[in-house]
């Protein structure tokens, strides 16, 4: 697998594609440990050692399962989790906090198994807080050497300016694909003036830009992509046509939608290393095939034609979701 670099005043190498455990443990339907574990080690004998999760996923089932996955290969990985999303049942609240992180980084260290962690990212920010405080607490974790980098999600543009002051931001995680381009617009450019390098999660559409979905009926009944406003109705309607535009530029280039998909985001930049989820190493080893592609002018000129910026109908997460990314 190539290596990348995230981040230019304090570099991170990883691998050019990510492993997001989050499916692992819940929102994608039932889990299957042994299977996740299996998947997960088969990552790192394909090269793919960049590994993202966090502490809301399953409530921290999702650090442990990926603690019991790396046991015994800590060196070989790059360990990502975030903190800032707090729940209690089927409540959730926001606290990114300074004393909060500190708290959290001790919790997630424990679940993880390990005594650092490679990058660690604010997941949410509660506006209430300024991104300077929790930008500086974490800045205090790194000199303590408990995470080696800072990271942030989901975070506007005069944010990520505002916390570049405080301390070199390594990363930003936001929602990037053929489906979703919005950070493309000022995030994007922001975050390539200050250094920042771009960690795109749900890289394939949330599974949809795989082409295997024509609707939600086949998705098990906790699946949270069933409440998504871009899987609902017309808007669902107008989005597969869009999906079958790409499956018809991944035929003629003889690749999976899922790797054309995959593919389009790494030509968009070195900094940029997109961290697809799954639990099957079938799916897996499909995903880490994307990071030998090299696609033509024409095809991406195609891509960018049948997918502009914009083209999705729906917004990517019912209103109190959207609620807490900064746009």
């Amino acid at each position: 697998m190539h290596q990348r670099t995230l981040g230019r005043d304090r570099p991170l190498t990883v691998s050019a594609l990510g492993l997001g455990c989050m499916g692992m443990s819940e929102f994608y339907g039932p889990g299957d440990d042994e299977q996740s574990i299996a998947t997960t080690r088969r990552a790192l004998e394909l090269g793919v050692t960049f590994l993202d999760t966090s502490d809301m996923y399953g409530s921290g089932h999702n650090e442990e399962l990926v603690g019991r996955a790396i046991a015994g290969r800590r060196g070989d990985v790059v360990l990502a989790t975030k903190f800032g999303i707090v729940r209690d049942g089927d409540t959730r609240a926001i606290d990114s906090s300074g004393p909060y992180a500190k708290r959290a980084v001790e919790a997630s260290l424990r679940r993880l198994g390990t005594d650092h962690i490679d990058l660690y990212y604010m997941h949410r920010r509660n506006p209430d807080v300024p991104i300077e405080e929790t930008v500086g607490a974490m800045a205090e974790l790194v000199h303590e050497g408990k995470i080696g980098h800072v990271g942030l999600s989901e975070v506007s543009a005069q944010t990520l300016r505002a916390a570049c002051a405080v301390h070199p931001v390594t990363a930003l995680q936001s929602e990037w694909s053929l489906f979703t381009r919005g950070i493309e617009t000022e995030i994007v450019p922001t975050a390539r003036e200050l250094g920042v390098g771009i960690v795109p999660y749900s890289p394939i559409g949330r599974g949809f830009l795989t082409g295997r979905y024509a609707s939600v009926d086949g998705l098990a009944e906790d699946d949270f992509r069933r409440s998504q406003p871009r899987f609902q109705g017309d808007n669902l309607d107008a989005n597969l046509r869009l999906v079958e535009r790409v499956r018809e530029i991944a035929e003629q280039a003889d690749l999976t939608p899922a790797q054309l998909a995959l593919a389009w985001l790494l030509h968009q930049g070195d900094d940029v290393v997109p961290i697809p989820g799954t639990k099957r190493v079938r799916y897996l080893e499909e995903n880490a095939a994307a990071a030998d592609i090299t696609l033509t002018p024409e095809q991406l000129a195609a891509l960018d034609e049948a997918m502009p910026v914009g083209a999705a109908a729906g917004d990517r997460y019912p209103a109190a979701s959207m609620a807490s990314v900064e746009r």
